[in-house]
């Protein structure tokens, strides 16, 4: 389906304005709101890496939410498979969760491959400038088929799973992202560390929210 075919189906709705702004949330969460988009190839470290985050910043005082690929897959957006349409229609989907919690003033962090730089911008666009946070898990295509948590490059390799990306689907990886984590070189301790201190060089983390 085309973006011309997305647009607004009917023209009897109209957005309402809340009186209980983001700013607002903002303010009584002492933090801003962000969106943290961890993209990289399976086996990567991206749920990883998101929970742990997560963790830390929770530990913090921290409104945060975690948006999975598997999980989401199970609800939102359990109708699409895995060819390039569905896949862009499940990031973009994502992407305006991900909108919806912004203006709850809550760090969102996703975990998706997201392979295509298109669908990447894409959310990008739809987020108000300076709020989409894309992080890179850097891996070498080897190292993750070493660690292979879930099976998926054997089956891959043996021809089980079609359109893996990595194996015989491609992954366009980021061409300016916030923040490189090499996950192959870093401990998780040390990849989180990384995020959080770019969160507070963005003014995410206010002086106000407690630190760990």
């Amino acid at each position: 389906m085309s973006d011309k075919e997305r647009e607004q189906k009917s023209s009897n709705v109209v957005w309402h304005h809340a009186t209980v702004t983001r700013q607002r949330r903002e303010k009584q969460n002492s933090h801003k709101g962000a969106v943290i988009w961890i993209t990289g190839l399976s086996g990567a470290g991206k749920s990883t890496i998101a929970h742990a985050v997560e963790e830390r910043l929770h530990s913090m005082g921290c409104r945060t939410f975690v948006l999975d690929g598997d999980n989401v897959r199970h609800g939102l957006c359990s109708d699409l498979g895995f060819s390039d349409e569905d896949r862009s229609e499940n990031l973009r989907r994502i992407g305006e969760v991900c909108k919806l919690f912004l203006e709850a003033g809550v760090i969102s962090l996703t975990a998706f491959i997201s392979p295509f730089r298109k669908d990447r911008e894409r959310v990008r666009s739809i987020i108000p400038h300076g709020d989409f946070v894309e992080i890179y898990a850097r891996c070498p295509l080897e190292v993750c088929e070493q660690r292979d948590v879930k099976g998926l490059y054997k089956r891959a390799r043996a021809g089980e799973i079609k359109q893996f990306t990595g194996i015989d689907s491609p992954y366009e990886e980021p061409v300016n992202p916030e923040l490189i984590l090499d996950t192959h070189l870093h401990t998780l301790d040390e990849c989180v560390d990384q995020v959080i201190e770019m969160l507070r060089m963005r003014a995410v983390l206010a002086p106000a929210c407690p630190t760990d």
